[in-house]
């Protein structure tokens, strides 16, 4: 998507989608009402109870501060149309390379196209930085995978034993890689 089409798209969103969905609450997807924007302290406490419930081992409220130290992040997140916060994303930028260090989507409003429209906008930001974007995700996360896939990352190793598993064992991650100079 180029930066017209952006600007358009944050321009119509006020103008045309909100009073649309008001007035015809079914013409209007979930998709075109949600918002991102930049993630603030104070959401953690929304945050952490969306990566409660996706993960059987969550981030800690820590490591999720650690994120606005850390110059090169970028942390985001997903409102809805009533500003709760249904989504979230922490990437970091830098040498040239992008990396999507956590993304997840409240499990209420997942397969709605959320995750797509979240991974676009990462896309976006990192394509003015980075020459490619790189994540790790667990080979059981069949959804990600697959949304990931449809997006164009392509398969470039595997982590052994990267994640937290049950009775103390551990899952491979699988390295994901999309080139962005090709998409910009």
């Amino acid at each position: 998507m180029n930066l017209l089409n952006l600007i358009k798209n944050l321009v119509t969103y006020d103008a045309d989608r909100e009073f649309y969905a008001k007035v015809f609450p079914d013409s209007v997807s979930i998709v075109d009402l949600v918002r991102l924007r930049k993630m603030h302290k104070d959401d953690l406490p929304h945050v952490l109870k969306i990566e409660a419930k996706n993960y059987q081992y969550p981030w800690s409220e820590n490591v999720f501060k650690d994120c606005f130290i850390a110059t090169t992040y970028s942390n985001w997140v997903c409102e809805d149309e009533t500003e709760n916060i249904i989504g979230y994303a922490v990437l970091s930028v830098g040498a040239g390379e992008a990396h999507v260090i956590n993304i997840s989507i409240d499990p209420e409003v997942q397969g709605l196209g959320i995750g797509h429209k979240m991974m676009t906008h990462l896309i976006e930001i990192s394509g003015k930085k980075a020459e490619t974007m790189f994540l790790e995700v667990r080979p059981s996360n069949q959804g990600a995978i697959n949304l990931y896939n449809k997006l164009g990352f392509n398969e470039v190793g595997l982590r052994k034993g990267y994640y937290p598993a049950e009775n103390g064992q551990r899952e491979d991650a699988v390295i994901l890689a999309l080139e962005l100079v090709s998409l910009f």
